[in-house]
Formats: C-alpha cells, sequence, structure tokens
C-alpha cells in the first residue's frame, strides 16, 4: 500500500494527514521582507515570535492567527500562491508533483532527521521578541547562507 501523500491530492487529504506533512523546518516561520516593486523575497534570520527557535515548533498553533494576524495558513487551495516557500517545503513539493525528501519524518519515521540533515532553522534564528522589525534587513541571510535545496 502506498503512503497517503503518493495516494491522495492535496485536497483529497484529511485534516489530520495535511498537518503531518510539516516537516517542523521552520522555514516558513522566518520573517520575510518583499520588495514592493520586484516582489523579490529576502529572507531574514528573525524568526516569527511564536517559534520555538529550538524545536521550530509554534509555541500557540491552534491560536496563531488570532495572536499574529499576518501568520499564513496554508490550505491545499492556497499553498501555489506562496512562492516564497522553500523548495523543500513538503506542501510546495507535493503541489508541484514531487515526492517528500528523505530527511522528511513521514519518509524516514524520524522527526529529528529534518533537524539533523540541516534544513531546519534549528538554533539559527532569533525570535522577532529580541529584533526591532526597523532591524530586520540587518539580519538577512545571505544567497550563499541559506540554500533553499540543502538536502535535497
Amino acid at each position: 500500500m502506498k503512503p497517503f501523500w503518493k495516494e491522495k491530492s492535496l485536497s483529497q487529504m484529511t485534516p489530520n494527514e495535511w498537518e503531518s506533512l510539516c516537516d517542523g523546518c521552520g522555514r516558513c516561520c522566518i520573517q520575510k521582507l518583499q520588495d514592493d516593486e520586484t516582489n523579490e523575497v529576502l529572507y531574514t534570520r528573525v524568526s516569527c515570535r511564536l517559534l520555538h527557535t529550538r524545536t521550530c515548533r509554534c509555541l500557540n498553533y491552534p491560536n496563531r492567527k488570532r495572536l499574529v494576524p499576518d501568520c499564513v495558513l496554508l490550505t491545499p487551495e492556497s499553498v501555489e500562491q506562496y512562492q516564497w516557500l522553500p523548495s523543500s517545503c513538503a506542501y510546495r513539493r507535493l503541489a508541484e508533483g514531487k515526492d517528500l525528501a528523505w530527511w522528511h519524518p513521514l519518509v524516514s519515521g524520524n522527526p529529528r532527521t529534518v533537524h539533523e540533515s540541516g534544513i531546519s532553522v534549528q538554533d539559527k534564528v532569533i525570535s522577532e521578541n529580541y529584533v526591532h522589525p526597523d532591524d530586520w534587513e540587518n539580519h538577512a541571510w545571505e544567497d550563499h547562507e541559506m540554500d533553499w535545496n540543502d538536502g535535497l
């Protein structure tokens, strides 16, 4: 029997299946700056205040949208519009017709492989609680420092 992500489209998945696709990398929870003219996205080392920087999990997932109004809620219908999602993201990979990466917990059977592979932002970011929004740009990732295809 094939795994559910190979049998079902994103829109056919149950809520639990959908949630299990999150690999826990925390990359979607880092603050991004977008140029209004070019739409270019600058990724920062500053994380959402709700991201636990060691576990890469949201500290209040059920209430995140209320606590952080600009938090993006991915849905099967909206995932393709977020081109800033890293190419390693399971939601993006499946939407593009690709399979999950070897380090994804659903493939490896181990939730630590996302960290061991270097994919996650574990211990690489600082909470926005400690950085003024005007200084986020000073905490930008350089292209050579963060390869969004690491571990693939």
